[in-house]
């Protein structure tokens, strides 16, 4: 319990104490440095995520990084296993990514503005006019060059392996034409949540799978075919790791 109480303490220290550093950048940010400053704030970020997996203990193997599109458009699509999947991902991915949240998140101090800083946008589910515009700016900042990862399950599996994806969860990737990145996380759902308490030593699997291509897509593959094929490829992959 008491390696418990020191992570999470120390998730809430960071993110109050690198506040000051990351609305500096975010102001240089709006004053046209945007590309730069965009990247201080990811290695901030990258910094504080890399340094909780450490304190956590967790044994980290990643595979599949030369899978991931060096520039350009991207869109990550990966299971939602626990707590720590943004953390692991911030700090293994490699290339800058917003996430899409819920609106809830949008009143918790400090991580608020982390999420808005690294270009993560708040969803009111409930309000699909709200909802749809949320989405729109996703597309936007995929089409200008940018990062997003779509957690497709709609909430964390919590042990329960791979849950069905939520219609229209691939909005994202599909209007903005982006290619798409299949990512399988293993174990995270162990390093905390299985317990109750943080657990040191757990094996933890991140692989980032063949890139999809969603350009030249079919209209009717986009709503059915290539939400399977992604669902298949990340199950393939968390089945594969299982039988090893």
């Amino acid at each position: 319990m008491f390696k418990t109480i020191i992570v999470f303490s120390y998730v809430a220290f960071a993110l109050v104490f690198l506040m000051p550093f990351g609305l500096v950048a975010l102001v240089f940010y709006f004053l046209g440095l945007r590309k730069s400053m965009a990247n201080v704030i990811y290695r901030i970020a990258q910094g504080w995520a890399f340094s909780i997996v450490k304190l956590t203990g967790a044994k980290v193997n990643v595979t599949g990084k030369e899978n991931i599109p060096k520039q350009g458009s991207v869109c990550f699509v990966s299971n939602h296993c626990g707590y720590f999947d943004i953390a692991l991902l911030l700090a293994y991915c490699g290339r800058q990514f917003g996430f899409v949240a819920k609106k809830e998140l949008l009143y918790v101090p400090f991580l608020n503005a982390w999420i808005y800083m690294l270009g993560g946008l708040f969803i009111d589910r409930k309000n699909v006019r709200k909802a749809i515009k949320t989405i729109n700016k996703g597309v936007e900042r995929i089409k200008a060059g940018g990062g997003m990862i779509i957690f497709p399950e709609g909430s964390r599996s919590r042990g329960r392996g791979l849950l069905p994806f939520h219609p229209g969860s691939l909005k994202l990737a599909t209007t903005s034409l982006s290619p798409i990145v299949p990512v399988a996380i293993e174990g995270s759902y162990d390093i905390f949540e299985k317990n109750k308490r943080v657990v040191r030593g757990v094996n933890v699997k991140i692989t980032f799978l063949p890139v999809i291509e969603t350009v030249n897509l079919p209209p009717e593959e986009k709503k059915t075919v290539l939400c399977d094929r992604i669902y298949s490829a990340i199950g393939e992959q968390l089945t594969k790791s299982k039988e090893q």
